[in-house]
């Protein structure tokens, strides 16, 4: 046991590209606690020798978060532990959410170290309206859950932030246009890095030839300016759309359920659009 640090959790936001946006708390903690639960231990080494800190790994991923916790629950009590992810803050999109619930369900002591993430300077570097946003963490792959996804973005008035791999970037901007429109967006790539870089414009502006070379590699968070939807119309085409695909598949009762979860729209208004597509 490390006597230097109250026994816990310790969530440490780690660098996102430079390295010296680490802070000393940060460093501190690292140094101090008894062992780090990390996501990658080939990247985290990469980090903690740059600061020549030693210490035991213990790798965590979706796929085994549950027998981490079974093999780490007997030292929560006694000893500190860090737990970080790649680069950010940890759980932003990244695993741990169920060590943090048992910890917090075992009246473990968790406490978190602020650190970077790439969700805060993406809204300073996109111009667009950050007094109030929305997170919705990584476009999905599969074509109809992303639509489904943009569609609830579409339903919410507040500036919109997700991620958006190099895979699936050219989908992201398509599926946008359509079902959003041609709206102000900013894709930014690299922060923190040398080669940082942020573009802004229309999404036709940035499907353009001109933005090609952008969208090559990387990671990508976009950002998504609010959609001004009056009450009265909040149930367009594009919903409609999406009702008529799923009533193909789905009886009325089950689409306005379906509908209502990924929108929020209620069941009301959304059962009375579904009966009359059904009708016609």
């Amino acid at each position: 046991m490390n006597t230097n640090l109250k026994p816990g959790l310790y969530i440490i936001g780690t660098p996102i590209g430079n390295l010296m946006d680490i802070s000393e708390r940060s460093l501190s903690v690292l140094n101090n606690v008894d062992f780090i639960i990390c996501e990658n231990p080939k990247i985290s080494l990469k980090l903690l020798n740059n600061f020549g800190i030693k210490k035991k790994l213990i790798s965590l991923h979706d796929h085994n978060e549950d027998k981490v916790i079974l093999k780490t629950s007997k030292y929560f009590k006694n000893c500190s532990i860090a737990l970080i992810s790649d680069a950010g803050s940890p759980l932003i999109s990244d695993p741990g959410y169920k060590l943090l619930r048992y910890c917090i369900n075992n009246d473990v002591f968790v406490t978190s170290i602020p650190g970077a993430s790439c969700l805060i300077p993406s809204l300073h570097l996109s111009g667009l309206p950050l007094n109030n946003f929305a997170f919705y963490g990584f476009a999905p792959k599969q074509k109809t859950k992303r639509r489904s996804f943009l569609l609830k973005i579409k339903t919410n008035s507040l500036t919109g932030v997700f991620f958006a791999s190099k895979e699936n970037i050219d989908n992201c901007l398509i599926d946008i246009n359509d079902i959003l429109g041609n709206i102000e967006i900013a894709v930014c790539k690299e922060i923190s890095k040398i080669n940082e870089k942020t573009i802004r414009g229309s999404v036709k502006k940035l499907m353009s030839k001109n933005y090609k070379d952008f969208f090559l590699k990387g990671e990508f968070t976009l950002v998504i300016s609010p959609i001004e939807t009056k009450k009265n119309n909040i149930l367009d085409s594009s919903i409609k759309t999406e009702i008529n695909k799923l009533l193909n598949k789905f009886s009325l009762t089950e689409t306005v359920k379906i509908v209502h979860k990924l929108t929020n729209i209620s069941k009301k208004d959304v059962y009375k659009m579904a009966l009359k597509i059904k009708n016609v």
